[in-house]
């Protein structure tokens, strides 16, 4: 029996010196306003763990359940953070809104994602630590919805938990799909799948201001996405390329990006491989007709040879035409 891997086609191409050298295939989903699907590559039904990119989704639950944050705040919440300075210090914050500090948090120790974070941390004795893992927002907003909603925060990863109950509830209402699961994320947290159609209905849904707490979810990300991301990743290049959309980058090469007018775009690219997910990403957005400097920019890599570059990472035009403008 096929797996969803073995029919899904080529979404990236990568060029030395005019040879193609290696390939990522991929699967897409777009959906339209009213969530329907519209355009596919691939199988959009097959499941996926969205990973990182549920993270907008599951602040939209938080809020739901009682959560009080907005702004930068909230941003973090919905982040994979580089664990940049700026990322520690609010991540503190929200666990002071709670009573809480460091040690309440349940991620596992790591270093910043951020080369340059994780150096200057080097330099200055520092160590692993929960609050520079890049799921320490989403860990503190989940600490603080605990307590605003009188639930028991030592316990807040239990699936059976309020908290994690009322992501699971809101992952459902977005994608439209009953959540399969739960898994572990790397982080800790439950981690539920759904299809690839599910994700994108799911971002449009929260870009198109679908509700209260989907409205504060991109106001959030819009106002502040380095706190989302950081200030040296692609995701925030996309957010400022192209104002309104509220997008989301997950482990294993899954990405999901709400356009302001509904429509939505989930991709997984299926070896996991991080080169191919923001090339494959803006290769899709321009099919769909959008135009924007960072998009000519992330579809279009360079191969370096020698310090110079010699070819390029880019969409895979004959694959990309099913996709329609």
């Amino acid at each position: 029996m096929l797996s969803p891997f073995d029919r899904d086609p080529v979404l990236v191409e990568v060029v030395r010196d005019g040879l193609v050298e290696s390939v990522h295939h991929g699967r897409v989903a777009v959906t339209g306003p009213d969530g329907s699907l519209i355009a596919s590559l691939g199988d959009p039904g097959a499941l996926v763990y969205p990973r990182s990119a549920s993270k907008p989704l599951q602040a939209v639950g938080m809020l739901r359940a009682g959560l009080d944050l907005d702004g930068e705040l909230l941003a973090l919440v919905c982040a994979s953070h580089s664990g940049e300075p700026f990322h520690r210090a609010a991540a503190l914050r929200v666990l002071a809104l709670a009573g809480l500090d460091e040690s309440a948090l349940q991620d596992p120790p790591d270093w910043p994602l951020d080369e340059q974070a994780k150096e200057e941390l080097l330099r200055h004795g520092g160590e692993r630590s929960r609050l520079a893992m890049n799921c320490s927002g989403k860990h503190a907003g989940m600490l603080l919805t605990a307590v605003r909603t009188g639930s028991d925060p030592a316990t807040y990863l239990d699936p059976a938990h309020p908290v994690q109950r009322a992501v699971e509830d809101a992952l459902a209402d977005l994608t439209g799909e009953t959540p399969a699961g739960p898994a572990v994320d790397g982080c800790g947290a439950p981690l539920w799948a759904v299809s690839l159609t599910g994700l994108a209905r799911a971002f449009g849904r929260v870009a198109a201001d679908g509700g209260p707490a989907e409205a504060r979810v991109a106001a959030a990300v819009r106002a502040h996405p380095e706190f989302v991301s950081g200030t040296r990743r692609d995701e925030l290049a996309l957010h400022r390329g192209l104002p309104g959309i509220v997008a989301k980058a997950g482990a294993e090469s899954v990405y999901a990006v709400g356009l302001p007018d509904g429509r939505g775009v989930a991709i997984k690219i299926d070896d996991g491989s991080t080169r191919g997910r923001a090339v494959a990403m803006a290769g899709v957005l321009q099919r769909l007709g959008l135009v924007a400097d960072v998009l000519d920019e992330q579809s279009r890599v360079p191969v370096l040879g020698g310090g110079r570059p010699v070819g390029e990472v880019r969409p895979y035009a004959p694959t990309l035409e099913g996709i329609g403008a």
